[in-house]
């Protein structure tokens, strides 16, 4: 028996007792009480909320995974520049000049005499005539990035076996300009690092071009 068939017995037998008791007194009207509405979330609302999580997951997995892994260009130019700054504090510290020994055929770089004692990529670096904060001792350079260019005294060295270049106390360096190409950037494939030869701090452009008119 529902709700409203109870109710109707209850108001019944109230009029019946009220005539038997009041006959003169008209009885009482009695109204039933509205049932609780319950709103509930339909199939197609459901549907349509799990497809806005589904887009937003997708959209966020791309910025995800460039937390996670560094681009090969941006990585080669940090860590380049931090092996280059401790040289340049080392020499500084100690007195005495210092090398960095770049081998362009293995996508390598290390301070000499330091060995691979601590890789670059483990401190922060500052790009801009300013000096690194990274202590890495070497570095290794993805081989997804190319070295077009890797200039020491104005004289090309991108194919030569090994080639040093030297920091000294007074923080002055050799003329060194490199220049990195990432075939699979998006956008500015190249970077083109000088090194400021009476201050021995690093500059990055990402024209190369602009680089090499200031030099002529």
């Amino acid at each position: 028996m529902g709700l409203k068939s109870v109710q109707s017995l209850r108001s019944a037998a109230s009029s019946r007792v009220h005539d038997l008791r009041h006959p003169d007194t008209p009885a009482p009207r009695h109204y039933a009480l509205p049932l609780p509405h319950t709103s509930a979330f339909t199939l197609l609302e459901l549907m349509i909320v799990v497809a806005i999580m589904g887009i937003v997951l997708t959209m966020g997995i791309p910025m995800v995974y460039q937390l996670r892994h560094e681009a090969p260009l941006r990585k080669a130019v940090r860590d380049v520049i931090e092996v280059c700054s401790q040289a340049r504090a080392q020499a500084i510290l100690q007195s005495k000049a210092v090398a960095v020994v770049f081998h362009p055929r293995e996508h390598r770089l290390e301070i000499e005499g330091a060995g691979n004692t601590k890789e670059a990529g483990t401190g922060a670096v500052q790009i801009g005539l300013t000096p690194g904060a990274g202590n890495g001792t070497f570095a290794k350079i993805s081989e997804d990035v190319a070295i077009e260019m890797l200039d020491v005294d104005l004289s090309e060295f991108k194919d030569a076996e090994q080639v040093k270049v030297w920091f000294y106390p007074n923080g002055v360096c050799d003329e060194l300009t490199l220049i990195l190409f990432d075939p699979s950037a998006p956008r500015d494939p190249r970077r083109a690092i000088s090194w400021e030869v009476t201050t021995g701090l690093a500059s990055v452009e990402t024209d190369p071009r602009k680089l090499i008119t200031s030099r002529r």
